[in-house]
């Protein structure tokens, strides 16, 4: 068994090299069919013919767009994901500084689908066409139909500018101090031989996941800014995969519900709790999980539109500014990584897979 398992993750791994090149050459072609000339946008209508050549040629961007390419494939399988146009930082650093903003967001709205979404679907599924199910129903609808450009605006104004009790954009508060994990705890002092590289780089990384980075340092009044801060931004882009979760656990329940086994159980004099939650929604858990990981993976869609309104400093932003600004580079590593992220959460709900149905056999 376990070694059928590593064939099948073996060979979805080989498999995902043909796409990630596929991936990459398409994301090259499209940003380079965008009208506009990047090394224009930089540096301005105004600036002289030898400056623009001078700057073109320093980026590589004279050359014909196969040696382009293949220069670009060529540093990518070096670990090299270039420098960006705008600013001439590492694209690795930009990422790692504002991936981990958009990793937060979309946790935490996934978190806020799930735990609100699946008893909402429960309810609804046991308790068939009464109110409560109308009334799941009718949430779910009115969750996938609102825009999400609207419920947040709406949600800026109303909790943000005219209640205050929430902060309308932003994700730390001017003046709030926040320390990284390898200045509190000194790990340039600790971690010295060959871990130091390995792990201060790691700590740098974490550091950008502030709510991480306020409970490992305890810096609590961090902490309750980040929260508060989260809350608007989680709660919008929370909506449409909550209403697509709950009709998903709504509908899986009810198939479940009517099976022989299940009315078995009842005969037996199970409690109707039991009933439901050990032996019915086991089995409906995979389905469930499946659409979780789908609407997981789209979260980064809905991120650019929710980081754009709250001024979320994540990669939904960076993106929106970046293809504005024709910086090549970094818009091919956002691409990249979103695949990245995208593969893992498939590899992981394949594993789930085995864990929530033994019966599953990867051949």
């Amino acid at each position: 068994m376990r070694s059928t398992v590593t064939r099948h993750f073996a060979r979805r791994l080989v498999l995902l090299l043909p796409t990630l090149v596929g991936l990459t050459l398409v994301t090259f072609a499209l940003l380079r069919l965008i009208p506009g000339d990047p090394v224009r946008v930089l540096l301005g209508e105004h600036a002289a013919d030898e400056q623009v050549a001078r700057f073109r040629a320093e980026q590589g961007l004279d050359q014909p767009l196969p040696a382009q390419y293949l220069r670009y494939a060529g540093d990518l399988i070096r670990g090299d994901w270039g420098r960006s146009i705008k600013t001439n930082l590492p694209v690795t650093t930009e990422l790692a500084q504002r991936l981990p903003a958009t990793v937060e967001l979309g946790l935490a709205a996934m978190a806020i689908a799930c735990v609100v979404g699946i008893p909402l679907g429960v309810l609804a599924a046991h308790r068939h066409n009464r109110a409560a199910d109308l009334l799941s129903a009718g949430t779910a609808l009115v969750g996938v139909s609102i825009p999400l450009f609207w419920l947040g605006l709406l949600l800026a104004h109303l909790f943000g500018y005219r209640l205050g009790w929430l902060p309308p954009s932003g994700r730390l508060s001017i003046g709030i101090e926040m320390a990284s994990v390898t200045e509190a705890w000194n790990l340039e002092q600790v971690c010295g031989g060959p871990l130091g590289p390995v792990l201060i780089p790691i700590a740098d990384v974490a550091s950008n996941f502030y709510v991480l980075n306020s409970i490992l340092t305890a810096n609590f009044a961090a902490l309750a800014d980040v929260v508060q801060h989260l809350i608007l931004p989680a709660l919008t882009l929370s909506v449409v995969p909550l209403a697509i979760i709950v009709r998903m656990t709504r509908a899986c329940l009810q198939d479940t519900l009517s099976q022989d086994y299940v009315r078995t159980s009842r005969a037996k004099g199970l409690p109707e709790q039991a009933v439901v939650l050990r032996h019915a929604m086991k089995n409906a858990l995979p389905p469930i999980v499946t659409i979780v990981r789908l609407q997981l993976g789209l979260l980064f869609s809905g991120a650019i539109l929710v980081e754009t309104i709250f001024s979320w400093p994540g990669m939904g932003q960076l993106v929106v500014d970046r293809v504005l600004a024709r910086d090549y580079p970094v818009v091919q590593g956002i691409v990249l990584v979103a695949a990245l992220v995208i593969v893992v959460i498939n590899l992981a709900t394949d594993l789930s897979y085995i864990y929530l149905d033994p019966r599953i056999r990867y051949e």
